[in-house]
């Protein structure tokens, strides 16, 4: 179909997966929601706060299913930190860090990834999963926001990487640290796996590329279109990992393990395995069916993704300004 009005015309349809570029989501998720018709979009879910309300109110409107896919925080060693959390053995989450080293920067990219009023750029594209999962493990209200992003590639010009500190209202606090420029890699303290769980040694892995150097534009674009063929694998060997998450409580601490989660307490440290066989998106796909037949409400919804949303703009403000920024969206976790 060559547009989204002409597809709900013509096509019985009872969701859509908007996975379109950020700055067009409002837009069809707006076209989608008039018809009454389910919606999972991809994270960011706007490119400013005005369009994320706009969807809300729209869903709310419409009465339909409204959820955003911040995939990482279904990473099951992740669901298991959050079991484990609310199950209170451990007592209350104290500390979150999380870190995540790639070449994200520089990997083919349209030019709107790069542009931050598109909502590009690391914080928008990648620190949307760090602050969705810090949030789910912190229970969701966060207070205030410290950050620095960084810019430092004179020839490819985005943010590549930031250091943001997460100031919870229940005293908890969390820093995610991205770095997007394809030095280190935390593949190296993640059991050598990838985003997605396949194994990557260091010596099978090609050194970060700068396309904005070697390619045309649309060499570039072409470039993605066939990274994109094969960038998740069918199988997984081990857990993904969206960089190594460590979880401090009153009573032990968590992080992830090749195989499912180590757990560190009085008792000494102990692995939990956990399965391999579904990914992340899988897991984004049930919840989205499972809201839509009244199973059970989606977690991430529309005013969860509006949360994460802000916590992106607050850091590139809390950037330029160099002070906290205080937040007013923030929702508590769904139990």
């Amino acid at each position: 179909h060559a547009s989204v009005p002409e597809m709900l015309a013509q096509v019985q349809l009872d969701a859509i997966y908007v996975a379109t570029p950020t700055e067009l989501h409002s837009e069809h998720v707006l076209q989608a929601m008039a018809a009454k018709k389910h919606v999972l979009v991809e994270k960011p879910m706007a490119a400013n706060l005005g369009d994320a309300k706009a969807m809300i109110a729209a869903a709310d409107e419409a009465d339909i299913v409204f959820v955003v896919g911040h995939s990482h925080s279904y990473d099951l060693p992740i669901q298991k930190m959050r079991e484990i959390i609310a199950g209170g053995t451990l007592g209350r989450v104290r500390m979150i860090n999380t870190w995540c080293y790639t070449d994200w920067l520089y990997r083919p990219r349209r030019p709107d990834e790069l542009v931050t009023s598109l909502g590009g750029g690391v914080t928008y594209r990648q620190g949307s999963h760090q602050f969705d999962v810090i949030r789910l493990l912190c229970g969701g209200m966060v207070r205030s926001v410290r950050a620095r992003t960084f810019d430092w590639d004179p020839e490819r010009r985005a943010i590549g990487a930031h250091m943001v500190f997460l100031d919870f209202e229940d005293g908890a606090a969390a820093t995610a640290v991205y770095n997007g420029y394809g030095g280190f890699s935390s593949m190296d303290m993640c059991f050598n796996l990838t985003e997605w769980g396949a194994r990557q040694p260091p010596e099978s892995r090609r050194p970060a590329s700068r396309p904005s150097v070697a390619l045309s534009a649309e060499d570039e674009l072409q470039a993605k279109r066939d990274r994109a063929k094969h960038a998740i694998p069918s199988g997984a060997a081990g857990q993904p990992f969206f960089g190594m998450t460590l979880v401090s409580c009153e009573r032990g601490d968590m992080r992830q393990s090749e195989q499912g989660l180590y757990l560190y307490s009085d008792e000494g440290q102990v692995e939990i395995k956990l399965p391999t066989d579904r990914s992340p998106r899988d897991l984004v796909m049930s919840e989205f069916h499972d809201a839509i037949v009244g199973k059970t409400p989606a977690l991430h919804d529309g005013r969860w993704g509006l949360a994460n949303l802000e916590v992106c703009d607050a850091a590139i403000a809390s950037s330029s300004s160099g002070r906290d920024v205080l937040l007013e969206h923030q929702v508590p976790l769904r139990t």
